[in-house]
Order: C-alpha cells, then structure tokens, then sequence
C-alpha cells in the first residue's frame, strides 16, 4: 500500500531495516495529494509500492545529512533551479534509459541525464476580464510600460518562479536592460510584493490591481475551489512572450538519488511518470502540459489558449539564477 509518510518515518526505516524489494521512497516537493493518483496507478501495474515524504524545503540539507543512509531514492520538484542545485550539490546519479531518452524531449531533460522534467508549465500574466483589454499585454516587456503604474501585483521577487522569469529575462536582454525593466515593473507595482500567485488573482478580483503575473496550473486549482472560482473567473490568462522569442516556461522534475537503495525500481518509477498513460493523469490532476511525446493537455488546460515555448535551455535560466538574484535585490524589488 502506498503512504505518505513522514521524513523521520523514513529515515527510521533506512536506519532499522535492510532495503525492501519492491518499493520506492520520494522525497516529493509537490504535495502528496497531487502525485498520490501516480503513485497508485505504478503500483496497481508493477506491485511496487512508493513511500512519499513531502518536504516543503531542505531536500539538499536532508540528502547531504543522511548521505548513504538514505531511504530516499527519487527527489521530485518543480522550478528547474531546485533540480539544478540537487545535482550542483553532488546528491544525483545519472540514468541511462531508452525509455526516458524516447519520452522526455532534450529540452526537457540535463545533458548529462541527472534530472529529467515531467511536466511544464507556462508564467504568464493575468488580466482584469473588465479593465484590460484584449492585445494590451503581448510582452514580458510590457510590464514595464508606465501606463501600468499602480495596476499590477506580484509575488516576491526572490520567490523561485519570478527568480526563474528575471534569469530568462537576463538570458535574452543583458543586465542594463534587467536592471531597467525591473525598475520599471517596480514602478508600476500597486502593492509591494506579497502572497502567492492566487493572492494576486484574488487581488485583481479585489479591484486592487489589474494584472499579476502566474502560472497557469493556478487558475484551473482556482476554478476547482468553491471559495477562489470568483477570482479565477475575473480574470483571462495572457501568453507575453520575451520580444524575439516566446512564453517562459519552468517544469516539474525528477532526479534519482545518488545513495538510491532501490535504484532498480526507482527507474522503472521514472520511466512509468513520462509514459503517455502517467502524464495523462499528470495532466488532469495537476492542469500542467505534459511533455511526452503523444500525451495531450486537459481540455480546461488547452482551453486558456495556445503558444510559443520560449527556446532557450532551462539549465540556462538555472545558471542565470544567481545574477538575477543580486538584480532584484539591487533594485530592492521587494521594498
């Protein structure tokens, strides 16, 4: 039976007992209700059973203090920087697989096969339905043009999606050109910069800002809520896109641990979460866009609209993630 148990359960169990066959211990940054359905249909095809421990942060702190006693043997995680940093701190293990190379697009995946991604989602902006017109927002740029002064409303500047959207943002325009259209969204800001990205949907609702930047897996969240479907439904979702490219995108993703101590059922793990059946549920559960080749996004999903995935390599976004970071405190983005 699978369970969702906690970190010291885990660690209980690594110490007392010797490695069970037939299952699979995930330390899970998303939360276990999300992936539990995943986790069944595994189990109900294979009999392996998979022990989820969500961490809400400190995975590299966990990792590095349980080193070969681990029970963990999966890390799954959304925002490519976390991947990024689980492998920069030496706590991964390559996968050779002909079923991860088919399934998972080399965008979409390291090059040196340390983490593979499972599902995107887009950053985009959401906008009055009454007080923003349709085609006034087309850019990421746009949101530095001063007729939005007041109207806008965002999360923290240091929180890792918008870390992720400035590092692409530095990727494609340079530094002086950061700095300015930081300063510029700043500027335009109606609120400092608080809450997650419902909070800004719900502000917008509240008439207290007009635009708000997001993802787009939180308006289908929204609609399915009694209590937030009001502010999901104030609202239309924009796909802005980097002038000369397209819409920033960030993924959920997955890595095998380097002290897996049941590597072997671990993989076929990785390899069930990017067959088309797996990222079929991913999709109605989650409302993010699968990435394997055949599988299709929910029809509420596709129903927000199309576009472009920006083009650049996310272990670029993650290497800018640095540099953005002094940019958005140089210009005291939060403050």
């Amino acid at each position: 039976m699978n369970r969702a148990l906690p970190l010291s359960a885990l660690l209980t169990l690594s110490i007392a007992l010797p490695a069970l066959a037939d299952e699979v211990n995930v330390y899970s940054y998303r939360q276990p209700e999300l992936i539990q359905p995943l986790m069944d249909a595994f189990t109900k095809e294979t009999g392996i059973d998979v022990n989820v421990a969500f961490l809400s942060k400190g995975v590299i702190e966990r990792l590095t203090a349980e080193g070969r006693r681990t029970p963990a043997d999966l890390v799954l995680t959304t925002d490519i920087s976390r991947l990024a940093a689980v492998v920069a701190a030496g706590l991964t293990q390559p996968v050779e697989s002909d079923v991860l190379a088919a399934n998972v697009p080399d965008a979409y995946r390291d090059p040196g096969n340390e983490w593979f991604g499972l599902t995107s989602r887009a950053r985009v902006v959401y906008a009055s339905r009454d007080r923003v017109a349709e085609g006034e927002v087309t850019s990421y740029e746009d949101l530095a043009d001063p007729k939005w002064k007041g109207r806008i409303c965002t999360r923290s500047g240091t929180h890792a999606y918008t870390l992720a959207l400035v590092a692409a943002f530095l990727h494609h325009n340079g530094e002086e050109a950061t700095r300015a259209w930081l300063e510029g969204v700043k500027e335009n800001l109606a609120r400092k910069p608080q809450g997650n990205d419902r909070a800004q949907v719900k502000a917008i609702w509240a008439g207290e800002c007009d635009l708000s930047l997001g993802n787009t897996y939180y308006m289908g969240a929204m609609l399915a809520d009694e209590e937030q479907k009001d502010w999901a439904e104030s609202v239309r979702i924009l796909f802005p896109v980097f002038e000369g490219s397209g819409t920033h995108v960030n993924l959920s993703g997955m890595a095998l641990t380097k002290h897996a101590p049941h590597k072997e059922d671990a993989i076929k793990l990785m390899e069930f979460l990017t067959s088309v059946d797996a990222q079929q549920i991913y999709a109605e559960k989650v409302f993010e866009y699968p990435i394997a080749p055949g599988a299709t996004a929910d029809p509420l999903v596709a129903s927000w609209g199309s576009f472009t995935p920006d083009g650049m390599n996310l272990m670029d976004v993650a290497a800018q993630r640095p540099a953005a970071l002094k940019l958005i405190e140089a210009v005291d983005f939060d403050g």
